[in-house]
Order: C-alpha cells, then structure tokens, then sequence
C-alpha cells in the first residue's frame, strides 16, 4: 500500500494538540470483543526509526468517530505486541 492510501486518524494530546497518524493496522480480538489500532506519527521519514502506539478502540454511531482508550493491563499490553510482533515478522517474511 503506498503512503498516500494509508488511512489517517488525528488524536489530540493531553493538551489538546492534534497530532496526524497512519493506522498501520487495526484488529479484533474475538475472546474480549475490543477493537485495536496501531498507529505511528505521520511526520516521520522513511529510514527513522517510530514508535509505534497502540489504543483500544469503539467505533461511535458515526463510523468515523472512534472512542481511543489508553491500554492499560499488563496482559493487554502482552497481547497487542504479540500481534505487532507477528505481523512484523510477516513482513518480513514478504520483503
């Protein structure tokens, strides 16, 4: 997928401030029902290493609203960078 069709989101900060991301990917996880975004700032340069943020996620009666929730346990934490970890090893594979 090239730059440009990446999706983007705008979440604001504690202070406010509205910052740009790419969704790199979102998943479901059918035993809780949540919802998970993976997202990095949209300003980086290709060859820079990002940091990558996760959220959970509700979808509101406008789809393209969503709800972002801070995760926070431990165990979920474990999950998301099993998934992140698969699908950049997938990657990878394919590159």
């Amino acid at each position: 997928m090239a730059l440009e069709d990446k999706e983007r989101i705008i979440i604001p900060d504690e202070h406010g401030v509205e910052h740009l991301f790419e969704v790199l990917f979102t998943f479901d996880v059918d035993a809780t029902g949540h919802s998970y975004v993976a997202v990095v700032p949209s300003e980086t340069q290709e060859d820079e290493e990002v940091e990558v943020f996760a959220f959970r996620y509700e979808e509101k009666e406008n789809e393209d609203d969503l709800t972002l929730f801070q995760i926070e346990s431990d165990d979920e934490w474990d999950m998301v960078e099993e998934v992140l970890n698969t699908i950049v090893d997938e990657e990878e594979l394919n590159d």
